[in-house]
């Protein structure tokens, strides 16, 4: 055969088997499947930064206009390039190889826009990126997009900023909020705009947003993960974590950036501690011998919609057939004694914690404290009275009688719950994530269901949202929390991963459907 023949019969057989090799669906992707379709040949690094740039395109604010990206990396292509000339010579690079992630606009990241979801942060572009951020690129990761977010993370109820205009809409429900305030972050990993994402959660926005859109979020032990280099709301409670589509991927992210980190000295905690690997905790049969016990205090009040309870309720029994024991109910004795402290004002909170990240980052940042913030005018009018407020209040110190009164608050907390657990030998509580279903967008009236404001955030306990079913009609997303002892996230992503692939509730939204290939 000619040198020419060869080299057609080559580009033919070339072209016959790029028919025949269909092409990598970004749709509910796993990072697993991602790597495995890179080792085979049938994947880059760029063809699927493309891929979710394009699906971004067609749905953040065409078609459905779920409007969740605030902005998309403009050196996101070349950082995939990179990534593919890595990849040539050998291999993955780290355990998050090219996973394009979503991150929630309060994390800062370097040379990127980090505004809080504020006007007053427009154009922001901080000198080094938040430790989480930094742990995840340096494992392989891309920070693909910065994601809407509750302005300040003020609000658990809706995902609405002045940074970006209107309201980040449910893919589920386009007239439903996606909770806050990381719901920009979940409501694009929902859709598939990215493989997984970053949230944050004082009182729920990791949990909360994660129910609303059938995903994953873990909120951990306080002090396990850094919240340095994250805009705070109030870090007697912050805690910065992943939000996925998948237990599995939920863990890849959290294995990365677990750990002490000098930067935030909450972290002094883990020194010493030995890390699990939380892969072992992968356990199809991981409810086998468990003892579960359902936690009405955290889900029932007078308003708890019926369907709700009903989902939960054969959640229940999930739990009890895939081999767990169930205390119902599993009543926390003693907490009717535990009283929030009054008369003390607040101790630290927003003014405090945001007046000395501002004052960390004078002449990078535009405004110095929060009283230059309130005078600019440069926020959502909604935020104006909670703003006006946390200025005009005291700004008590760690060593303030405020502060002593809430740590006494605090520790007695934990110690009714923990002794709770340990008299009915529970390995974790469960309740639903929320009372009630996603809200239509603009309502504040009718019931909003929170229930991840209290037990998690006050004890600094770690908590795992994770999918459970749909409500009205199979339609809109409802989660369910698993709930535990401090330092005990092995075992609840244990439990989380084992309800999960007994159950597989996870379905993604009509709103965003499979792109047409490019031809």
């Amino acid at each position: 055969m000619s040198f020419r023949l060869l080299v057609l019969a080559l580009v033919f057989c070339g072209l016959r088997a790029a028919q025949t090799t269909p092409p990598f669906e970004v749709e509910e992707a796993t990072i697993a499947q991602v790597h495995a379709a890179m080792r085979e040949g049938r994947l880059t690094c760029l063809a699927l930064v493309d891929a979710y740039v394009r699906r971004i395109n067609a749905y953040d604010k065409n078609g459905p206009a779920i409007n969740a990206i605030v902005m998309i990396n403009p050196d996101a292509n070349k950082e995939a390039e990179e990534l593919d000339r890595r990849f040539a010579q050998s291999g993955l690079t780290g355990p998050l190889h090219c996973v394009p992630m979503i991150v929630k606009d309060n994390f800062e990241t370097k040379g990127l826009q980090s505004s809080n979801g504020a006007l007053v942060f427009a154009g922001y572009q901080p000198k080094e990126d938040a430790s989480q951020v930094a742990r995840v690129k340096a494992a392989g990761a891309i920070v693909l997009a910065k994601s809407n977010m509750a302005e300040w993370a003020f609000s658990p109820y809706e995902t609405v900023s002045s940074i970006l205009p209107g309201y980040t809409r449910n893919p589920y429900a386009l007239d439903r909020v996606t909770a806050g305030s990381s719901g920009g972050t979940a409501a694009s990993i929902a859709a598939s705009f990215g493989l997984v994402g970053f949230g944050s959660d004082t009182g729920n926005s990791i949990r909360g947003p994660s129910s609303h859109q059938s995903l994953v979020g873990i909120r951990s032990t306080m002090g396990l993960t850094s919240r340095a280099g994250v805009f705070p709301l109030n870090l007697r409670a912050d805690i910065a974590g992943p939000i996925a589509r998948s237990v599995e991927d939920a863990v890849k992210v959290f294995q990365v950036i677990v750990g002490e980190d000098p930067r935030d000295p909450v972290t002094a905690a883990a020194k010493g501690r030995a890390i699990p690997d939380y892969s072992k905790s992968l356990d199809r049969n991981g409810l086998k011998g468990a003892v579960i016990g359902v936690l009405h205090e955290a889900y029932e009040r007078d308003t708890t919609d019926p369907e709700i309870v009903r989902i939960f309720m054969a959640a229940v029994e999930d739990l009890r057939r895939a081999g767990a024991t169930v205390i119902d109910p599993a009543k926390v004795d003693g907490l009717d004694g535990v009283k929030r402290p009054t008369g003390t004002g607040p101790c630290m909170g927003f003014k405090y914690d945001m007046n000395h990240f501002l004052a960390d980052r004078a002449g990078q940042v535009p405004v110095t404290d929060l009283t230059a913030i309130v005078k600019s005018g440069k926020f959502h009018p909604s935020v104006q009275k909670r703003l006006e407020d946390a200025e005009k209040g005291a700004e008590n110190g760690p060593d303030s009688a405020a502060c002593q009164a809430d740590d006494a608050y605090r520790a007695q907390f934990r110690e009714t719950v923990t002794k709770t657990m340990d008299r009915l030998k529970l390995d974790a509580f469960v309740y639903p994530t929320w009372s009630n279903p996603p809200r239509l967008i603009g309502d504040l009236n009718t019931p909003a269901g929170d229930n991840s404001q209290v037990f998690s955030p006050t004890t600094g306990f770690p908590a795992v949202n994770v999918p459970m079913s749909y409500s009205r009609g199979d339609t809109l997303p409802v989660g369910m929390t698993f709930y535990g002892r401090a330092w005990s996230e092995a075992e609840l992503i244990k439990l989380a991963y084992a309800y999960e692939q007994a159950t597989t509730p996870r379905r993604p939204p009509v709103s965003a459907p499979p792109l047409p290939p490019l031809r």
